[in-house]
């Protein structure tokens, strides 16, 4: 526990000029825990350095710097491992957002630093989790273009490498390809297939074991332990590795759940195909197409798009590669017979980025491109009639006499959560065997901020298993994964935490001679950081662990803490807030705000000078799912006249940075009603809002908004106790 603070509080960026600096200083020294108060106008600065002399000199051992907000300047107020430095936020959250010399906003300055100072009065300095010999290899489940490209990006980088391949050969779905569409500018012209290349370069690299005609039949443990038992015939192999990629690929789309799709004819014509029949085709004529009915050249084709992609009720989604596909194959087509006839049939054609000079190169060799939509695919004497609805020409359109229709269907993840006959990871978790799914089936953790990882911590997906993608956006993902698990094996050793709280040492601590076995923490924890053992006592896996603090506002008994994270740092936090009396007519609202979003939202607010009531104290939370319901009972015994709790959207597009926060502090609120009641409060005194980060225009307007619907519930009648 820190015994020495030094306060170094910041007058620059308007902040002197707009609360009083010499009031601040008696905040600071009272309660005789505070070794030194300094003040400067540019502690970023020159001013820093009386910080690092005072730490030096050893005048200090815990540092609260009250100026711009903890996002900024992080690097500056590191003063390292030892020192823990609190960030007191008197810029973005008091000067620029309320009015100068003004006693609602003094009061305000002052409450915010004696919120920070009781927070680095209790707060303990957090030591790494460090694991005794952890593993530093990386394995790779699945041997298609991602895995590939994985397996050599993490080996070009000096890790070892493990790959499993269920195929007694490795290439995946790429084996099965007769050429790529442009992998690298121009973007105009068809590739050889790179499988074989990749193939021969992944099984000769002394860095990479290849187990192929495997499976994986059980991984425990987490980063850094992962324990793998890998199946190769009778024989059973156990691997440790750091980290995990999965890169199972994609499937296409079923072809059984098509003949719903009457108007299009699949199963009437054995030359209506889907593209993956084509391709294969074309990779057995070696770029001649013969017709499957009798073997005859197809010199006549009609390719048609978005078939059960972006249908409700097959794939709602557009799987992003087919679009490119189909300009590849018709090129196999015009390309070997100028005068060969094809037409493509679709909604929107997506040749995204560098796939526009593809587009065009494609129309410049003669295929015709229709945006319609299809009546009917008919076989009449001996070919097919394509009859469609033609958006352009506005009316019925009909090409006749064609050798071949392909239907582009779309692709589905590879992994179990997308109801694949083979398990790719069978992890032995509580949570259960695979990765989670989203939505659609695709595993995947946070869509916008974190792509690669999943909700299991240390196994990232890469490629088409994670979403619908083409080629070149594989051989990114790829590196990208393969980068995401070389940080991850680095940052485990460190004994840190990965995404989102990178760096983070603090890790937690569970006093079990209160536990009551109740299992919440095991059951709420959203990345499987807790099992059971078999008295069914939390058991943690510190390195799955992504120091959100759910597992603190799951238990009821608060046995869970982090050295700089509890339930007692918080409520003293709250007991730092002087509420003035009834009659003072000076309400308190205290917001729970999710460091991920919502504190990024109310720093932008004050950035921008945005003007919102000064009554409102802020305390910013990891997650919304650590909220712990006593923090809730403290406020209002406190005489605090309401709280708002502000955290990431959630649902099926869902933003929370740690998968469900919001939507747990949602059904604690609900929870703790009958409480409220007992105290003889009203429910709407607690609200909660979903903020995203670029809704801060929105920050005035829901706070006022919140402050409005108080006054009419009248001042917390605990205020007079």
């Amino acid at each position: 526990m820190a015994v020495r603070i030094g306060v170094y509080l910041c007058s620059g960026c308007g902040i002197g000029e707009a609360v009083e600096m010499s009031a601040l200083h008696k905040v600071a020294g009272k309660g005789g825990r505070v070794a030194v108060v300094r003040e400067s106008n540019f502690l970023c600065g020159p001013g820093n350095g009386q910080i690092q002399s005072d730490i030096a000199g050893g005048a200090v051992d815990a540092v609260v710097v009250a100026g711009c907000s903890p996002r900024f300047h992080v690097g500056v107020f590191d003063y390292g491992p030892d020192i823990p430095v609190e960030r007191v936020n008197l810029r973005e959250q008091a000067a620029w957002c309320h009015e100068p010399n003004n006693e609602d906003t003094q009061m305000l300055a002052e409450d915010v630093l004696r919120m920070g100072l009781a927070r680095a009065g209790g707060a303990g300095v957090p030591k790494p989790f460090r694991l005794e010999n952890p593993s530093r290899k990386i394995l790779v489940a699945g041997g298609g273009l991602a895995g590939l490209t994985a397996a050599l990006e993490a080996a070009g980088a000096a890790y070892r490498v493990i790959l499993v391949e269920k195929e007694a050969s490795l290439g995946g779905w790429l084996k099965t390809v007769y050429r790529c569409a442009p992998l690298r500018p121009p973007y105009t012209e068809l590739e050889e297939n790179p499988a074989v290349l990749l193939s021969g370069k992944v099984e000769g690299h002394s860095g990479i074991t290849v187990y192929s005609g495997a499976i994986i039949e059980r991984t425990v443990g987490g980063p850094g332990t992962f324990d793998v038992a890998i199946r190769q015939g009778d024989l059973v192999v156990n691997e440790r590795v750091g980290s995990i990629i999965v890169a199972a690929g994609a499937r296409p789309y079923a072809p059984a759940k098509l003949p719903g799709l009457k108007n299009l004819g699949y199963g009437t014509s054995p030359d209506i195909v889907t593209s993956s029949k084509l391709e294969a085709l074309a990779l057995e004529g070696g770029g001649r197409v013969a017709r499957p009915s009798d073997g005859r050249e197809v010199r006549s084709a009609a390719f048609i798009q978005c078939v059960g992609s972006r249908d409700p009720e097959h794939l709602p989604y557009c799987s992003a590669a087919c679009c490119v596909e189909t300009l590849k194959q018709s090129l196999y087509l015009v390309g070997e017979d100028p005068k060969a006839t094809v037409f493509v049939y679709y909604r929107d054609l997506r040749a995204c980025g560098q796939y526009e000079h593809f587009y065009k190169r494609v129309q410049e060799a003669g295929v015709v491109f229709i945006k319609a939509d299809i009546v009917r695919v008919v076989e009449e004497s001996g070919s097919l009639t394509v009859e469609a609805d033609d958006l352009f020409v506005g009316g019925l359109s009909r090409a006749e006499g064609l050798d071949l229709v392909v239907l582009a269907t779309g692709m589905v993840s590879g992994s179990a959560g997308a109801g694949s006959e083979q398990s790719v990871l069978n992890l032995d978790y509580r949570q259960g065997p695979e990765l989670p799914p989203l939505k659609y089936g695709f595993p995947d953790s946070h869509f916008i901020c974190f792509p690669y990882e999943t909700r299991r911590t240390g196994i990232y997906a890469a490629g088409s298993v994670r979403e619908p993608m083409d080629l070149v956006m594989a051989l990114d993902d790829a590196a990208g994964a393969a980068l995401k698990a070389i940080q991850c094996v680095e940052m485990t050793a460190r004994g840190q935490s990965v995404h989102p709280r990178a760096l983070d040492t603090s890790f937690p601590e569970f006093n079990m001679s209160r536990c009551t076995q109740c299992k919440r923490c095991t059951e709420e924890c959203p990345f499987g950081a807790i099992n059971e053992d078999v008295r069914s006592n939390p058991l943690p896996q510190i390195t799955r662990c992504r120091r959100c603090g759910t597992c603190i506002g799951a238990c009821p008994e608060r046995i869970i803490s982090f050295k700089d994270y509890s339930v007692a740092l918080i409520s003293s936090m709250i007991k730092a807030v002087e509420v003035p009396e009834e009659d003072e007519e000076k309400p308190r609202v205290l917001v729970f705000a999710c460091e991920n979003d919502a504190y990024p939202a109310l720093d932008l607010a004050g950035a921008g000078r945005m003007r919102y009531n000064a009554w409102v104290r802020v305390i910013p939370l990891r997650c919304l799912g650590s909220l712990n319901p006593v923090w809730i009972a403290d406020a209002m015994s406190r005489g605090i006249d309401g709280v708002l709790l502000m955290g990431c959207r959630h649902g099926e597009d869902y933003q929370c940075h740690f998968i469900n926060g919001s939507e747990l502090a949602r059904t604690r609120i609900a929870n703790i009603s009958e409480t409220l009641d007992r105290m003889g409060l009203e429910a709407g005194r607690v609200s909660v809002v979903e903020v995203g980060i670029t809704d801060y225009a929105k920050i005035p307007e829901i706070l006022d908004g919140f402050v409005e619907e108080l006054a009419e519930l009248g001042p917390n009648p605990l205020k007079e106790f």
